[in-house]
């Protein structure tokens, strides 16, 4: 499952967004470190192919994708240096996919800011700061530890020398690793070395109740990432109500799409991840993947042994679905498509796997 940690300055609205996404009981209080242990919450992925999909097929179960929001305590300035409770903050930032960093863009007198005044920019910027030294701090102690195999045998460590070295120069000249064209190992020795700045990263706007009507609703710093604005205090009353009411008052607020289902969308996105179908035992189900998993790995997410097994696969496009009513109809017609172990599963295809036991 996706994980996504929301992150960002103490209260800048971080526990009451993450209180609205999850409908959960964060603790929400004006003062710093109140969130000490992280929240956990499964968000649904907002799919309107699904629900055509499941008007379409009637299954008895039908199962979205979802996100993990995991709720991280705020961060301050010096965390890298392990001020506040810094090495834990930092700690549950690198377990998790991607980062919502929540930026405050709200006044309010009656809640505190870290800060004399309320300035997106530079709260960015602090945290980005923290996460670069710790980065840096991290990066230095496993080149250190590597020296010695590195010269035992440089020829053979000579590519993954020349790649290290490389990031930490991009990290000391303040460059965060995630702004690099990478591609999938790079991506995956990232994590695995706990690079935080090498995550995927968005920015969540939290901004006044005053004028909030959706995407367009306020006017965006310049900021180095993807912004979704969100009033998460709107946005929790808006949870508190029944669907019809809901839909009145984002009617009346002008809020054609709620920021939840944005950003629960834009963290999907994030990832570069791609969505496929399954319909087995009357159970409609959708599949994340990355972009260009090749169909035996697709299986695999569903279980290892239809991985290892896997003969082939019956696809056909939710365009396909949509037109013609269903695989029986589709097969009926011819229109099937029966692919092999190189096909790489496309966004929005309705797949059934053949695989042997």
């Amino acid at each position: 499952m996706l994980s996504v940690g929301i992150v960002g300055l103490p209260n800048v609205g971080k526990s009451t967004l993450f209180n609205a996404l999850t409908a959960g009981h964060a603790n929400v209080s004006n003062y710093p470190f109140t969130t000490i242990d992280s929240n956990l919450g499964v968000v649904p992925v907002p799919d309107p192919r699904l629900l055509e999909l499941e008007q379409l097929l009637d299954p008895e179960e039908c199962t979205p994708c979802t996100i993990e929001f995991i709720d991280i305590a705020g961060l301050v300035e010096g965390a890298s240096r392990g001020e506040g409770l810094g090495n834990q903050f930092l700690g549950s930032i690198r377990q998790v996919d991607a980062i919502a960093h929540v930026l405050r863009f709200f006044e309010e007198g009656d809640v505190a800011h870290v800060f004399e005044t309320v300035d997106a920019v530079r709260d960015a910027q602090v945290v980005e700061t923290e996460l670069l030294l710790s980065d840096l701090e991290v990066l230095k102690r496993a080149l250190e530890k590597r020296q010695r195999h590195w010269k035992a045998d440089p020829k053979a460590h000579a590519a993954e020398k020349e790649r290290l070295e490389h990031y930490l120069a991009k990290l000391e000249e303040g460059v965060p690793l995630r702004s690099l064209d990478l591609d999938r190992p790079a991506r995956q020795e990232l994590k695995a070395l706990g690079m935080l700045t090498g995550k995927p990263l968005l920015y969540v706007a939290n901004v006044s109740e005053e004028g909030y009507g959706g995407e367009e609703s306020v006017e965006i710093a310049d900021l180095p990432a993807r912004v979704v604005p969100i009033s998460a205090k709107i946005e929790g009353e808006l949870q508190q109500l029944e669907p019809e009411e809901r839909a009145e008052f984002m009617t009346e607020l002008g809020i054609e799409t709620s920021g939840l289902d944005r950003l629960a969308a834009a963290s999907f996105e994030l990832l570069g991840l791609i969505r496929f179908y399954t319909l087995a035992n009357r159970k409609l189900r959708a599949w994340e993947i990355e972009e260009g998993t090749v169909a035996p790995e697709a299986a695999g997410k569903i279980h290892t042994d239809m991985e290892t097994g896997f003969i082939r696969a019956q696809v056909a496009s939710f365009e396909q679905m949509q037109e013609h009513g269903g695989f029986q109809e589709l097969h009926h017609k011819g229109l099937l498509r029966t692919e092999g172990k190189e096909y790489k599963v496309q966004d929005g295809d309705v797949v059934e796997f053949l695989f042997s036991n």
